[in-house]
């Protein structure tokens, strides 16, 4: 996966986060990427969301954008 990738999957990431917690700051999402903990924390204040019911969430959302992302690759 090159950089541009990894680039277009966080970005689809961030705008399913956004999507989902709409509650959620620009800067609360940033956290997500290299401070999970902090961005769980926000999860909890906003939502009340416990740690592994947000991580279950997120892994969701992860494996949809991956999915996407390869069914976007085979159309193109």
């Amino acid at each position: 996966m090159n950089q541009e990738q990894v680039d277009g999957k966080f970005t689809q990431l961030k705008g399913k986060i956004k999507e989902t917690w709409g509650k959620l700051t620009d800067n609360d999402v940033t956290l997500f990427n290299g401070q999970r903990d902090q961005f769980l924390g926000k999860l909890k204040e906003h939502y009340g969301l416990g740690k592994e019911d947000a991580e279950k969430k997120i892994k969701e959302m992860e494996d949809d954008v991956e999915h996407n992302q390869k069914h976007d690759s085979k159309t193109s």
